[in-house]
């Protein structure tokens, strides 16, 4: 069983770059959160200061996990435990380089193709956003 990585409580799984941002299921994507850190009122879903603090962490987690300029394919798979699917996906209109792929364009990728800033945390504090499913 998961546990809230903010209270010890049962938990599930918190995607930090959405799906609907073009988020993956991926070990590093995940965040477990109960059900009042996940969708409550402090939650991610409902503070955007709280989703943009996550989605910086996860930025620099990828920055500390892809350390080397430039990644291959099946090297991908197994620094980000992908699937095959997965990191097609990922790569997927990336330019690919003699040397590999070039890590920001992956981390971008990964990010739902935005780069986040610390300033972002206070810019949107009273913004709330709206996801549309398609």
């Amino acid at each position: 069983m998961n546990r809230c990585e903010v209270c010890g409580k049962a938990a599930d799984i918190h995607h930090i770059v959405h799906k609907s941002e073009g988020g993956l299921d991926f070990p590093l994507n995940y965040k477990y959160l109960c059900g009042e850190h996940h969708r409550g009122k402090h939650g991610p879903h409902r503070d955007n200061s709280i989703d943009i603090e996550y989605k910086l962490e996860f930025q620099y987690k990828l920055q500390q996990v892809l350390y080397k300029k430039y990644y291959g394919f099946d090297e991908l798979i197994d620094m980000l435990e992908l699937n095959k699917s997965k990191a097609k996906r990922i790569l997927k209109g990336l330019k690919l380089y003699k040397e590999g792929y070039y890590t920001e364009d992956i981390i971008y990728k990964l990010m739902g193709s935005k780069k986040y800033e610390e300033y972002m945390m206070h810019e949107y504090k009273d913004f709330i956003p709206i996801f549309y499913s398609v």
